[in-house]
């Protein structure tokens, strides 16, 4: 996954730094989107989410509960493959036409440096990468073919309708934070292909290849790699890190993935 595939099944990808917040960031946005602009993220949106959080009284009364408003400022490039989602505490990239790390990562990192440049950061406190594979087989292969057997499920008489499954491990990166969490999901059924609940295109455009109309058997593997821990903001050892977050990422992918598919994609 360092270098880009032929056939690559990647049809989302997302990195994120988290940092101190900065609870006047509304101030800060106009200069942040300029920068953005001259960097040719000319598209520009508002967005307004709203949480529900309760606070829990007891272990059986969960209190009333609290809405939060969150907003969120995109700056997206005119074709919609690739944008930026800032708030107060986060910087996130995310596309739908990932090519490699070589180019992904600095341009986070990029992102990154505007809003120090405008705000000033005082320290970083999660580093995250994301992405979503696509496992769609030809007519004439089969899900199987593509998955390491420990991902086949279960046999049965019974058509099955999904299935899921997530394992969670405990990696060794660095140079900023040496602990992080690898989130593997896998979902299997026969639908059109989607995207997880708590992920949104955001204004984005899905990737024509992966658009399908009709339901079908496919599976997607989702990878999750975060670190979390205050640390003195330094773009060139964050880039060290989500380039070490990302060899664990690829590690776990070409373990849950068959010699058969990789010959596919690659």
């Amino acid at each position: 996954m360092s270098t880009k595939m032929s056939n690559a099944p990647v049809y989302f990808a997302l990195a994120q730094v988290q940092f101190n917040p900065v609870a006047a960031m509304h101030k800060y946005v106009d200069e942040i989107q300029d920068q953005f602009r001259r960097k040719g993220y000319t598209l520009f949106e508002t967005n307004h989410v709203a949480h529900v959080q309760f606070s829990a009284v007891s272990a059986v009364d969960m209190g009333q509960p609290k809405v939060e408003t969150v907003t969120n400022w995109n700056f997206s490039k005119a074709g919609k493959e690739i944008g930026f989602l800032l708030n107060n505490n986060s910087l996130t990239l995310q596309t739908t036409f990932y090519e490699n790390r070589e180019e992904f990562i600095p341009e986070l990192l990029n992102g990154v440096e505007i809003v120090n440049r405008v705000v000033g950061l005082d320290h970083i406190s999660r580093a995250g990468l994301r992405y979503l594979n696509a496992v769609i087989p030809k007519e004439e292969e089969h899900i199987e073919q593509y998955l390491d057997s420990g991902f086949h499920g279960i046999e049965s008489k019974f058509n099955r309708r999904y299935s899921l499954d997530e394992i969670v491990f405990d990696t060794e990166c660095g140079p900023l934070i040496s602990d992080g969490t690898l989130v593997v999901r896998i979902y299997s059924a026969r639908s059109v292909l989607g995207f997880p609940p708590d992920l949104s295109l955001n204004g984005l455009i899905a990737n024509p290849k992966f658009i399908t109309e009709n339901p079908l058997v496919h599976s997607v593997i989702d990878m999750d790699h975060f670190t979390d821990g205050k640390v003195d903001l330094d773009l060139e050892k964050l880039k060290d890190q989500f380039f070490s977050q990302h060899d664990a990422i690829r590690d776990a992918f070409r373990t849950i993935a068959t010699p058969y598919a990789l010959s596919v994609w690659e």
